[in-house]
């Protein structure tokens, strides 16, 4: 229903028999293929696979979000590189290490003093490297106070509570809508009962071409991709008719924060009757009024602070 076709060449090479069996739902169904929305910081990243959806599924395709920059991803990847211990006592060490023997061997320092020649400059090497082995002793020594107890250093860093994963969400749905490693905020109940809920009021505003009610439930990316594809059938003289959504199956993919915003991303399998009508006569021109069709999808559902869950993406499985 709302997915945009993208071609598929290397389906010639497979011969008669497989390019039959990729025809036979089309039969069945209007939808359309491809993906599109936001997913925020993770748009252009591929979602985790899950049990509903065990195939790696590709990034968004059509998304108004700006592609991250090369340029700053090395900057920050440069800035991450850890720095060589100990530079600041190595240097001050090598640095007197250094004077002392250059000046010896010129005749400065002690040594001309005295006008004791080598045996002073040997003196005066002997002095600087007790210097510096005190030196070295104190910048190793003053790290390791800090993590002994009652040491004359305190600790900047404080022992982090054990983590607790998000508790799983409860069932809903036919099989429920288990949650997995990879979510960075809980999914509970009311959140499965609400994207149940947005998954059939969604088909169904569009197969009514119910522009508010969609516009309540998505986000403005989301709506102005289906205010699109809506225009496209009008000038076409079709109306895209979706009735009797049901859903199958649900599982979270991933779940995470984003400053003041929440995501989550949850592979769907669904079935509804989906077909293509002519504008003036109601009469079918694709897909089966009397068989649903199912479908696997992503989508993702964005929550600002106190606000509710909207349709921000939607990806073809």
């Amino acid at each position: 229903m709302i997915r945009f076709k993208t071609g598929n060449l290397a389906a010639l090479a497979l011969g008669l028999s497989t390019v039959v069996m990729l025809a036979a739902p089309g039969d069945a169904d209007a939808r359309r293929r491809g993906s599109f929305g936001s997913r925020g910081a993770r748009t252009y990243q591929a979602p985790p696979t899950t049990g509903v959806a065990p195939r790696q599924t590709a990034p968004v395709q059509r998304s108004m979000t700006e592609r991250p920059n090369a340029s700053t991803q090395a900057t920050q990847a440069g800035r991450g590189a850890p720095a060589r211990r100990g530079g600041l006592g190595r240097g001050l060490i090598g640095g007197l290490i250094a004077g002392g023997l250059i000046g010896a061997l010129l005749g400065g320092g002690l040594g001309s003093l005295a006008g004791a020649g080598m045996l002073l400059a040997l003196l005066q090497v002997a002095v600087i490297g007790g210097i510096a082995w005190l030196l070295f002793r104190m910048f190793r020594r003053k790290p390791a106070l800090a993590g002994v107890p009652g040491g004359s250093v305190a600790s900047p860093f404080t022992r982090p509570e054990p983590y607790a994963a998000p508790a799983p969400a409860r069932s809903f749905a036919a099989s429920g809508i288990p949650a997995t490693a990879h979510q960075d905020i809980a999914i509970d109940h009311a959140d499965c009962e609400a994207f149940e809920r947005l998954l059939i009021e969604v088909q169904d505003a569009f197969g009514k071409e119910d522009y508010a009610r969609l516009r309540e439930r998505t986000t403005p990316e989301v709506m102005s991709y289906f205010a699109e594809e809506l225009g496209q059938n009008a000038t076409s003289g079709r109306r895209n008719d979706v009735v009797g959504t049901r859903l199958i199956d649900a599982e979270v993919a991933e779940a995470w924060r984003e400053g003041t915003s929440d995501y989550a991303t949850i592979a769907m399998r669904y079935e509804s009757i989906d077909v293509m009508r002519d504008r003036s006569t109601g009469a079918v021109v694709e897909g089966d009024p009397d068989r649903p069709s199912q479908a696997t999808e992503l989508w993702t559902f964005k929550r600002d602070a106190n606000g509710d869950w909207r349709l921000s993406a939607i990806q073809e499985a």
